[in-house]
């Protein structure tokens, strides 16, 4: 278990990226995270770009895999109005006050991305140690 707050003005993505490859992480998941953003960096569902915004933003939710070999990471934002959207969380997301994370981890598995052949995209491969 890897637990670690992040600071205002950090990148949550970049910093949970640093987080995994710093300990190492082979196979883990988002247990939780709170916290709040100033800048959002999200893609929506089979869209091709991302869309960003500023203002100040409550994180409702992170979820995902992390590992050395990639992370795929989708978050929840709403903002002063409850008004809430989600999607892929993209390198750009700035914390506002804190963002507070823990994410679990095994050993017993590693995770990897590739394309398998079901989908265009990088999926998670689960190798058993």
């Amino acid at each position: 278990m890897y637990v670690f707050r992040l600071m205002p003005g950090e990148d949550l993505r970049k910093s949970i990226e640093a987080i995994v490859k710093e300990k190492n992480i082979e196979a883990g998941w988002i247990n939780t995270c709170v916290g709040s953003l100033t800048d959002y960096s999200i893609r929506f569902a089979n869209q091709e770009e991302g869309i960003h915004g500023s203002g100040h933003f409550e994180i409702v939710s992170l979820a995902g895999t992390v590992s050395v070999n990639g992370c795929h990471l989708h978050i929840s934002i709403s903002d002063s109005e409850g008004k809430t959207i989600g999607g892929h969380l993209l390198e750009g997301c700035k914390i506002y006050t804190t963002a507070e994370i823990v994410i679990g981890s095994t050993t017993a598995y590693e995770f990897t991305r590739k394309k398998d052949g079901t989908t265009e995209w990088e999926e998670l491969q689960v190798n058993e140690k």
